[in-house]
């Protein structure tokens, strides 16, 4: 494990954020970020059962504030650590309903946790990546997990739409210029449902094993992106099970 480097999982909950944390725990520590401590306790509890080591802090991404005070926290809790990659899986809210049954708040709700909870984890994550080029192993890594929306706006799913566009927009805009500085930034489109338990009563792609994405799969795609040399960096992976419709 690396004495001196850490990774930082925003939205840190059960499915994709618990297994990219247990993942990444295998060479770092790893901080877990969400909202409610509940969402990252029983990982923090598994990392360091497993000899790892793992920080809980809780934050809101959307408020640039509450933000700032978990870093200030993370410093403490890691001091002279350099920060090797950072993930942003933070769930975008959204209301899936006809169009003009939408409100203002319903478009808020989205694009403050796809567009606004990226820009202020980027702005607090991306001096930390810079900061570690040039002792990190590997490039020092930003990763953003979208969605299937985040490329196609269905109907009834407006909000979630606009939202994610945003992020996949403003992770193009933060690999253009900051991969030329040393920082490997790159968006994953997630495109399926994720086998995790609320996700039970959903028989994707018929019922078929593996008509599913595992998320211990995903995480395995994103320490690939991670671990990539900069001579041929991903800036965008479309992830999907094999019978998935596209």
């Amino acid at each position: 494990m690396s004495s001196k480097l850490f990774a930082i999982v925003a939205g840190a909950g059960t499915g994709t954020g618990r297994a990219v944390a247990l993942r990444f725990a295998k060479a770092y520590p790893v901080v877990l970020m969400a909202r409610r401590t509940e969402s990252y306790h029983d990982t923090v509890s598994e990392i360091t059962q497993a000899g790892g080591r793992a920080v809980g802090v809780s934050a809101d991404v959307t408020d640039s504030k509450s933000l700032v005070s978990a870093f200030d926290a993370i410093k403490k809790e890691l001091p002279d650590f350099k920060l090797a990659a950072a993930v942003y899986n933070v769930s975008s809210g959204y209301t899936i309903k006809p169009f003009l049954e939408l409100r203002p708040e319903d478009l808020n709700d989205s694009l403050a946790g796809s567009a606004r909870g990226l820009f202020n984890f980027a702005q607090n994550t991306i001096p930390l990546l810079l900061d570690a080029v040039p002792e990190s192993e590997h490039s020092p890594t930003l990763l953003v997990t979208g969605a299937t929306a985040s490329v196609r706006g269905s109907a009834k799913f407006g909000t979630l739409a606009a939202g994610m566009f945003a992020r996949r927009a403003l992770a193009q805009s933060l690999a253009r210029e900051f991969h030329p500085q040393g920082v490997h930034v790159a968006h994953s489109i997630i495109d399926g449902i994720i086998d995790v338990p609320r996700a039970q009563a959903y028989a994707a792609n018929g019922g078929v094993e593996d008509g599913k994405l595992k998320p211990e799969a995903i995480a395995e795609s994103y320490w690939h992106l991670h671990t990539q040399p900069r001579s041929a960096f991903t800036q965008e992976l479309d992830l999907r099970p094999f019978v998935e419709k596209f």
